[in-house]
């Protein structure tokens, strides 16, 4: 009878402990959330690969701006709670960095099939495709040009930021004409006005920056139909939790509807004609 007790009062204690081990494996899941990962250390670091209106950086003070430094910003302070720091990298290292855990989340990636074998993408801020900014005083390039047959010839040199979306989808389109991959904004913006470059080819919200910031000699090829239109979100890795991606989602999809991502653009881009002026 005693032994009997003694097997008796084992099995509880074994059961106790199952219990104990089953009631604390959900909050061990929690803490190992992206977000929470994020709370715990106090911090949400941005991956920052430079693109106007989208990401923009001052040369002399380091600071980052635009809509999607400005969302990341705001998620950062306002959702999460915590400091927020921005990370600087490029477009050729903007997926693999966070897959690397050198950030959190990744701003203003196109969300292409081949990102997304990678990376896990939230709502969309906003639509993108492709143009390409030319000098309306270059005879390379016919005015009124609207098809990839009017620009893609040889002699013809299009400039593009190197890893980027626009880089990936003129690779696949232009036959003819020489492609001139350059490491950012400044250097593809400076080979088309030293016209080391016949066009420069960017996300459309980008060009129109420089066309309405030099109309004296500016102009756009807008393809018809669109060339790439895609969707621009941010990523974060593959493996977070439904949880924390459904509660970034709520974010983006609410700043959207209430029109604060389209003032945001707003301001971006007219902080960028100023700059230029």
């Amino acid at each position: 009878m005693a032994q009997s007790s003694r097997s008796i009062r084992r099995a509880l204690a074994c059961l106790a402990f199952a219990g104990l081990a089953v009631a604390q494996t959900p909050a061990r899941a929690e803490d190992t959330g992206a977000w929470q990962s994020v709370k715990k250390a106090g911090v949400l670091r941005c991956g920052a690969a430079v693109a106007p209106p989208y990401v923009m950086r001052d040369p002399k003070t380091g600071e980052y701006s635009g809509f999607f430094s400005d969302l990341c910003r705001n998620f950062g302070q306002n959702v999460l709670k915590v400091k927020v720091e921005f990370v600087d990298t490029t477009w050729d290292n903007i997926v693999a960095g966070l897959q690397s855990d050198k950030w959190d989340v990744s701003m203003a990636l196109n969300q292409t099939p081949e990102r997304e074998k990678a990376v896990s993408f939230s709502a969309p801020a906003t639509d993108y495709n492709v143009s390409f900014v030319y000098n309306k005083h270059n005879p390379k390039v016919p005015q009124g040009a609207h098809a990839i047959a009017d620009i893609d010839k040889p002699g013809v040199t299009v400039a593009v930021m190197s890893g980027t979306a626009q880089d990936k989808v003129i690779s696949a389109t232009f036959k003819q004409a020489r492609i001139m991959r350059l490491p950012g904004n400044d250097e593809t913006r400076l080979a088309l006005m030293s016209k080391r470059a016949d066009l420069l080819a960017d996300a459309n919200i980008t060009n129109m920056l420089l066309t309405e910031a030099h109309p004296d000699w500016a102009a756009t090829v807008q393809p018809t139909p669109p060339l790439a239109q895609q969707q621009v979100a941010f990523a974060v890795r593959k493996e977070t939790p439904a949880a924390d991606i459904a509660l970034l989602n709520d974010y983006v999809g609410a700043q959207v509807k209430s029109g604060a991502v389209d003032k945001l653009i707003k301001t971006s881009v007219q902080a960028m004609l100023v700059a230029n002026k």
